[in-house]
């Protein structure tokens, strides 16, 4: 019988970066996700197909069964070589992984387009942990990296606060949902951001963070608890020009957005994915006229 695991996108509403160095952070699960269907072939081998969230194949290839996964078709070598590194980081942790006996079609359905930058490797980390039963932190720092909030989001379906702690991390569930959420939106900037690059640009360039910590601590904490629409957006203006001093790079509304009346923040790796937008008026028609036609109201896009 086929197997099938879903995991939740993610959104770093607060905490971008600096989470990574303890921080505590803000984040919220999406409606949107990634499933993983797993069921037996008879041909010793493992296939694997990805779909996009249009149902078109948009990866397709075939890998040996045995500890090294070697790869005997790639419709994407690249792809392909990463997902033969997931696989042997999975095998190294349990090493009944795949049986040599039977063969395996795995089969991946996104719900967004890959270009949003919602979590297309760590939904697929969290579902083949799911499956496997092995633990999906250590998965992800064996393969990708990164901070993990995106896994704990793929785990949750509601917000949490996240920090990484010398003994571990805290995962809290938070209920999120500001009375003035029917001004919060998220736009789409046309273009993916690798977290990766984003993340070595910042390690690159951070000093000393105590007090930067602890201020987007305590940001995070009063955006939890905020009940104001203005004081909301000093927060999250505060929260940019923290992070633009760390990373040196100008706030996304000082490069594209200067004439636009509201407030403005990036989410995750600056430069790309989606922003968060709060404002009076439905921005629609203002990020429309900018070139930006993806603006999805907060409530369309959290769970």
């Amino acid at each position: 019988m086929p197997q099938t695991f879903y995991s939740n996108g993610k959104l770093l509403i607060t905490g971008e970066y600096l989470v990574l160095d303890g921080a505590k952070a803000l984040a919220i699960p999406t409606k949107y996700g990634q499933s993983l269907c797993i069921e037996p072939n008879d041909k010793q081998v493992l296939k694997w197909k990805s779909f996009d969230a249009d149902g078109n194949l948009w990866f397709e290839g075939k890998f040996s069964i045995n500890d090294t996964f070697k790869q005997l078709s790639a419709t994407d070598i690249s792809i392909a070589e990463r997902l033969t590194d997931i696989l042997k980081a999975t095998k190294k942790q349990k090493a009944s992984f795949i049986s040599q006996k039977t063969g395996v079609t795995i089969k991946t359905h996104l719900d967004f387009p890959r270009n949003w930058g919602l979590g297309t490797s760590s939904t697929l980390i969290n579902n083949i942990a799911q499956w496997t039963n092995i633990d999906p932190y250590r998965l992800l720092e064996n393969t990708f990296g990164g901070s993990g909030y995106d896994i704990a989001c793929a785990k949750h379906n509601l917000p949490i606060t996240y920090q990484l702690q010398e003994n571990g991390r805290t995962i809290i569930e938070q209920p999120f949902g500001p009375k003035f959420k029917e001004q919060l939106y998220f736009v789409f900037l046309n273009k993916k951001q690798n977290s990766r690059e984003g993340i070595a640009a910042y390690k690159k360039n951070r000093g000393n963070l105590n007090q930067a910590i602890s201020e987007i601590d305590a940001i995070t904490d009063n955006l939890i608890n905020c009940t104001e629409l203005k004081e909301f957006q000093l927060l999250m203006e505060t929260h940019e020009t923290i992070i633009a001093e760390i990373i040196k790079q100008p706030p996304v509304k000082n490069l594209l957005f200067k004439d636009f009346n509201g407030s403005i923040k990036s989410l995750g790796a600056w430069g790309g994915d989606f922003i968060l937008v709060a404002c009076q008026e439905n921005p629609e028609s203002y990020f429309k006229s900018k070139g930006f036609n993806t603006i999805i109201p907060y409530h369309k896009m959290t769970l």
